[in-house]
């Protein structure tokens, strides 16, 4: 049986790690569903899913020249052809959003909490600038410094 990318096939859950769990697809050949391909929703902990044993459908999503399978259950899941074609029309004419970077503040309180923070910058930053010449300024090798 050879297996070819698009194939929806059966299989038995054979094994459970952290990144994914591994699908026995008989005939001595197995693939890997990575957690990200388990379900829609977000996978914290892939043992709360599925467990050594389940019986699942998946899609081959990829097959590598090294024997490697790729699969996926959640691609095998069926969508109704109303939402898939709703889906694809959504994300084709979807306009771009702005962004909002705001903290539901008015412009004029953020104008001057920049101006604050300006100003406090320019002042720490002189204070800091001249104390650096005050220290530098006797030493050797220093700009300025004194020579015998």
């Amino acid at each position: 049986m050879s297996i070819e990318v698009g194939a929806k096939l059966q299989g038995k859950v054979s094994g459970i790690t952290n990144f994914g769990a591994f699908i026995d697809l008989g005939d001595k050949k197995t693939g890997l569903v990575h957690i990200s391909e388990v379900s829609n929703g977000f996978v914290k902990d892939i043992n709360d899913v599925l467990k050594v044993g389940d019986e699942v459908t998946v899609l081959v999503t990829s097959v590598g020249n090294d024997g490697k399978i790729g699969l996926s259950i959640r691609k095998a899941q069926e969508q109704p052809q109303e939402k898939r074609e709703f889906a694809k029309k959504e994300t084709r004419n979807r306009p771009a959003q702005k962004k909002s970077f705001s903290r539901g503040q008015s412009s004029a309180n953020n104008k001057q909490d920049f101006d604050t923070l300006m100003s406090s910058f320019l002042k720490d930053s002189d204070d800091r600038l001249s104390s650096l010449k005050r220290n530098t300024e006797g030493k050797r090798g220093g700009r300025g410094g004194r020579r015998n």
